[in-house]
């Protein structure tokens, strides 16, 4: 039986797509192609596991205080040197912050109101030599 192998992509509407690509780039240094959009390249690490996830919610509470029924998690390498670019660019960061087994989320809003969780992934357990 076929089956799905992952999420090949986040596609949303927006209110000026240009606009937002330029705080997209602006902000989270994404590399915006001629297209409009970026494509992430997934690649196997040493230090960081690589998965994307799929997961509904009973309730949209995690999404607030975005209005909209969704979010969009981004992977970083570098949680604290995100936010501290972030800052430094003026872009409202949301103050909590969580750091569990599962890694290290932050989370800020972009300029039309779709909250993005930031994410670390764990470092992957360095293998014991003999």
């Amino acid at each position: 039986m076929a089956k799905v192998l992952g999420i090949g992509g986040v596609f949303f509407t927006s209110k000026n797509p240009k606009r937002l690509a330029a705080w997209y780039r602006r902000a989270l240094g994404f590399e915006i192609e001629a297209w409009g959009g970026v494509a992430f390249s997934w690649k196997e690490s040493a230090t960081h596991q690589r998965a994307t996830v799929w997961s509904p919610f009973s309730d949209g509470s995690y999404f607030k205080p975005s209005k909209l029924p969704f979010m969009i998690n981004l992977v970083v390498d570098d949680l604290d040197a995100m936010l501290a670019s972030l800052k430094k660019k003026r872009i409202k960061v949301e103050p909590k912050r969580d750091d569990s087994e599962f890694g290290r989320f932050a989370w800020v809003m972009d300029p039309e109101g779709r909250k993005l969780e930031l994410w670390e992934p764990p470092k992957k357990p360095k293998k014991k030599s003999r």
